[in-house]
């Protein structure tokens, strides 16, 4: 059996149809914050965290997204990952998540809240396995998927990994 089926076999992995890619999530905690105590961004009460692994493989990207708390990325194994951030004021940047430090890659990566974002195996890669953590929790009334022709025209010196990052 190659290593992603063990991966997903192991970690009990499944599509994440609304992103790319594969997870499982780990942690979901029991405590909620209130929605008078979130900002208004909101709508509704939140756990305190979630945290999930995440499977990249060079099949398959995580899309350009953005959600309304901060996430935190995590590298765990496998080849380096390109994650593009684009932020509101037309800048972006692109970083690499992976496991040589020495070569300016870093374990891990925070996403500000409501920043697009999108990953992918670096060239040359097979897969990647990360986690990511969000606080306050994760929920799917809080994702947004990026348009290429919005995100390119917001953005346009990041056209071709933009392109890359939506269907």
């Amino acid at each position: 059996m190659d290593k992603v089926k063990e991966l997903k076999k192991l970690l009990k992995l499944k599509p994440l149809f609304a992103e790319g890619g594969f997870f499982s999530e780990t942690y979901r905690s029991a405590e909620t914050i209130g929605p008078m105590s979130l900002p208004k961004r909101y709508k509704g009460a939140r756990n305190y965290s979630t945290a999930i692994y995440y499977l990249l493989t060079r099949d398959c990207v995580s899309a350009m997204h953005r959600i309304t708390s901060d996430e935190i990325f995590h590298f765990y194994l496998g080849d380096p990952v390109e994650l593009l951030q684009l932020l509101p004021d037309g800048k972006g940047s692109v970083q690499t998540l992976g496991p040589d430090v020495f070569k300016g890659m870093r374990p891990q990566l925070i996403v500000d809240k409501n920043i697009w974002q999108g990953a992918r195996v670096a060239k040359g890669g097979k897969f990647a396995l990360l986690g990511t953590t969000v606080a306050p929790g994760f929920d799917y009334k809080d994702f947004e998927c990026g348009k290429r022709g919005e995100l390119i025209k917001d953005y346009p010196k990041f056209r071709e990994l933009i392109t890359a990052l939506t269907k």
